[in-house]
């Protein structure tokens, strides 16, 4: 199956690279089950609280989040391409059956970017390759996602992935 290839924009583009010594069949069941996502998607002290997900192209990736305080966040997103094990594509700029989202402005989290985000994942000896771009329209809004922490937030629900995935 061809894949589209894109090319890392360090202006725009935010990228995490790991070897995680999980399988990547592990790695690719704890993205893909809302069940699943609901244990690691958001680092601690944040909660996910419900999660819903339609596993094919232009279906719902919605999560819901929870803030220490107790202030909810919901996120929709739209799949764009599925690899079955190797490659997880879906944007916040469009909801479910590629309609435009419209976006929430001064809610100072993610609901407010337009995002792309890739996960690929390789195997390598016995654990993965794991990598997820999160690619941006312009540099203001990469900047944006980085200051909110996205090496930091994406690096810590990576570790609790890894932790949760040795479970299953």
């Amino acid at each position: 199956m061809s894949t589209a290839v894109v090319q890392i924009d360090p202006k725009l583009d935010l990228v995490l690279e790991r070897v995680v010594d999980v399988p990547r069949e592990l790695v690719w069941a704890a993205w893909t089950k809302p069940e699943h996502i609901k244990k690691w998607f958001t680092p601690a002290p944040w909660t996910t609280i419900d999660c819903e997900i339609n596993l094919r192209p232009g279906g719902i990736f919605r999560t819901v989040i929870r803030s220490p305080e107790g202030q909810e966040f919901p996120n929709v997103g739209c799949y764009l391409e599925i690899v079955p094990n190797e490659k997880l594509v879906w944007t916040s700029a469009l909801g479910p059956g590629y309609r435009p989202a419209i976006r929430a402005a001064g809610t100072g989290t993610c609901d407010e970017l337009y995002f792309t985000a890739i996960i690929t994942l390789a195997a390598e000896g016995p654990g993965t390759k794991y990598s997820a771009v999160a690619i941006h329209g312009d540099e203001a809004s990469s900047k944006k996602h980085e200051e909110m922490g996205f090496y930091q937030g994406w690096g810590a629900s990576l570790d609790q992935l890894v932790a949760f995935a040795k479970t299953l």
